[in-house]
């Protein structure tokens, strides 16, 4: 059985657990791995939220930065941020710690471009967020930002809950924003920077590791004053994990449930679906791994797995698919299967 929550976003409530909730996500960016300039102009990323709506999304995730593998995240907020990483205890046996030991630096591979600015962030998001609201009042919005300050803007013009891909830890000032602006948090594990993920150390076990990560990180935001009932938080699929160490997290997933907070999952076409779907299931050849436009099945059988797991969100690319692979799932929960 899932857990009945409760989750506070700005002033108003939503129920999680009696169903599966959908989140749709828009890109907003010319570069993301799915839909990377599909939405770029304003009011065809309006348009296309809409449409989403329409299809049963409950929340609309609107994002104008790309964190896909190799992308260069914003330096000068992380290195801010480094300075009050919270210490984490020893590492559980066979779970190697979140980033590897100051003496093995890791060697970033350089970024494609620079990293996006606050500036080109707003830009891109603050309209397309101030149009939907207006077209649409009731949506539920979502700003997928690790920036306090995209954050505070989009909240001010509509947005309820903010989406962290960081888990609150890239900006030191976004834990403090969040506390003060009352929103829906969800709160993301992420394991390093999008350009160090290809060169990160294997992990030993990241159901354990994701595990104590997001308990540490929970706490800490309640200690800045986020409260419990406005805190979702989300395992971050393929998020500096390698393909391997996505499927036993999936396995396992059930487990995250007694951390006794709502769960979010975003599975949506990535590339470890595309491994898992490769032209002979289990060759290492990039070359073999299912293109993006190839991994719609495969992710649908991911995000069931997920709800019969006690998912209480799924972040989808292909709303109308996953309401309906929703539906069937509920029933199965609901039936107590």
């Amino acid at each position: 059985m899932r857990a009945i929550f409760q989750w506070k976003v700005g002033s108003r409530v939503l129920e999680l657990g009696r169903r599966t909730l959908i989140m749709g996500v828009v890109n907003v960016t010319p570069d993301s791995f799915s839909d990377g300039g599909l939405y770029i102009d304003a009011e065809k990323a309006v348009v296309r939220a809409e449409h989403l709506l329409d299809e049963g999304a409950t929340i609309i995730d609107v994002g104008g930065e790309s964190t896909r593998p190799g992308a260069s995240v914003a330096s000068r907020i992380v290195a801010a941020a480094s300075a009050i990483v919270i210490k984490h205890d020893p590492a559980p046996e066979g779970v190697a710690q979140t980033a590897p030991p100051v003496s093995e630096p890791v060697s970033e591979e350089p970024a494609s471009e620079e990293p996006v600015s606050e500036e080109e962030e707003r830009r891109r998001v603050l309209p397309v967020i101030r149009d939907l609201k207006r077209r649409r009042p009731d949506a539920v919005v979502s700003v997928d930002t690790y920036k306090a300050s995209v954050a505070r803007a989009a909240v001010e013009l509509g947005a309820e809950v903010v989406n962290d891909v960081s888990g609150f830890r890239w900006d030191p000032k976004m834990a403090k924003t969040l506390a003060e602006l009352k929103v829906g948090a969800v709160l993301m594990h992420t394991r390093g920077r999008p350009q160090e993920w290809r060169s990160l150390p294997p992990i030993g076990d990241p159901v354990l590791m994701v595990k104590r990560d997001l308990r540490q990180w929970a706490e800490a935001a309640t200690l800045a004053g986020i409260k419990r009932d406005r805190l979702v938080l989300d395992p971050g699929f393929g998020f500096g994990k390698r393909f391997e160490e996505n499927s036993p997290l999936l396995a396992h997933f059930a487990e995250l449930q007694q951390m006794g907070f709502p769960l979010l999952a975003g599975v949506s076409r990535k590339s470890f679906i595309g491994r898992m779907l490769a032209s002979d299931g289990k060759d290492k050849d990039k070359d073999k791994d299912a293109g993006v436009a190839e991994r719609l099945y495969g992710t649908l059988a991911a995000e069931t797995a997920l709800i019969l797991k006690g998912v209480h969100i799924i972040r989808t690319h292909d709303v109308r698919f996953a309401v309906e692979a929703a539906r069937v799932a509920d029933a199965i929960v609901a039936s107590g299967g």
